[in-house]
């Protein structure tokens, strides 16, 4: 039997939750559940405690901070390990770190701002956890906000079908104004974008914000209510609240600082490229029949490029195009004729290949010696 304690300006109201799930309601007094030995939560009366809540001891923790595993998120993971082995099953091999970021912010409720060089999985991410959610409910759905310099309210959020009103006028000319105006603005001729979508839907919803820092500063006034609240206004019809919040996964490339109020809002993530060992596993995961030999090669290869001071160094997404490449050659070693002819599917600009050509040193790299050899020195 454990308590819970909901507390507001007037009262504190202690819930008692059996392994059944019953809860009984009394009224405490005006005691601040910091004195008390109790976890304090927000709390409806009559909902069952979730497990994460089950502890071994009481805990005093902080409301706002535990809403996210109590009120209406359908993204969620049972631990850490939960969270790394179905990422897996989705097709992507998490770090301990990330597994665990992920578990937090299906917990917590909170938006997680994913960073790092391109290439190294931010948006498969959260492809996996739109996946890991699908095999638990069919109805999950990953919707996805592009992110350019010049996206607006209208491609984020929502616009009115002008086509459609404009009929909607001509075909009723006998109507006054306000009879036609109320018809106009009403959800029929609502066109919702990414943001409203996945704050309407009922079932499980990953949304997904894709490098957010391509985006113009002023389009983050609009994500700061998005993510704070998790509701949008539109003034023609009210306010629309979401019932069940989406697990939402901002990405962002670090081409320009993102504003301190919209960080606060999130969960922090730094991606950088795997090391050696997870990457060769996520090659020999991604491409199949590769002879284990041949992907610790190319990641060898591909880590002594990394090395070197190149305009673009290669994405994890690209070893994997390499590994195929090797296999739809049917080439079962590295070599020097090889790699050559072949560096443009993981070098994309003239100088890194020309570079690349001139100082890479297959037999020192593939040899297992150090990879200072490719650092330019």
């Amino acid at each position: 039997m454990r308590r819970i304690v909901q507390h507001d300006r007037h009262r504190v109201v202690e819930a008692e939750w059996s392994e059944s799930g019953a809860s009984h309601e009394s009224v405490a007094g005006d005691t601040h559940p910091s004195e008390r030995n109790v976890v304090a939560v927000s709390l409806p009366i009559g909902q069952t405690v979730p497990d994460q809540l089950r502890l071994e001891t009481d805990l005093t923790l902080d409301a706002e901070l535990l809403h996210g595993m109590i009120v209406g998120m359908t993204v969620t993971f049972a631990s850490p390990t939960d969270a790394k082995q179905r990422l897996a099953r989705a097709g992507y091999l998490a770090s301990d770190a990330v597994a665990t970021t992920v578990f937090l912010a299906a917990t917590l409720g909170k938006p997680l701002l994913v960073e790092g060089p391109a290439g190294v999985g931010k948006t498969a991410l959260a492809q996996a956890v739109a996946e890991a959610t699908r095999s638990d409910h069919e109805g999950a759905e990953l919707i996805r906000l592009q992110c350019y310099e010049g996206v607006d309210e209208a491609r984020a959020l929502y616009e009115w079908n002008h086509a459609k009103q404009l009929l909607r006028i001509t075909a009723g000319r006998e109507e006054s104004w306000d009879e036609a105006r109320t018809d106009i603005f009403s959800e029929e001729f609502l066109l919702p974008r990414p943001l409203l979508q996945a704050i309407r839907r009922d079932d499980p919803t990953v949304l997904l914000i894709d490098e957010v820092d391509k985006a113009d500063v002023e389009i983050e006034g609009l994500l700061l209510e998005v993510l704070g609240d998790f509701q949008v206004t539109v003034p023609e019809l009210g306010t629309v609240t979401a019932t069940q919040r989406p697990f939402v996964v901002l990405t962002s490339n670090a081409t320009r600082e993102l504003s301190e109020a919209l960080r606060r809002r999130c969960l922090f993530l730094h991606v950088d490229f795997p090391d050696a060992e997870l990457e060769a596993d996520i090659v020999r995961l991604k491409v199949a029949n590769l002879d284990k030999t041949l992907a610790d090669s190319v990641v060898r290869v591909v880590n002594a490029l990394r090395a070197m001071p190149l305009r673009k160094s290669p994405s994890v997404a690209e070893t994997i195009d390499w590994a195929r490449t090797l296999l739809a050659l049917g080439a079962d070693i590295l070599d020097d004729d090889v790699v050559q002819e072949t560096l443009g599917v993981i070098l994309k600009h003239r100088d890194d290949v020309e570079k690349a050509t001139a100082k890479l040193d297959l037999n020192t790299v593939l040899g297992g010696g150090s990879d200072d050899q490719a650092s330019g020195a």
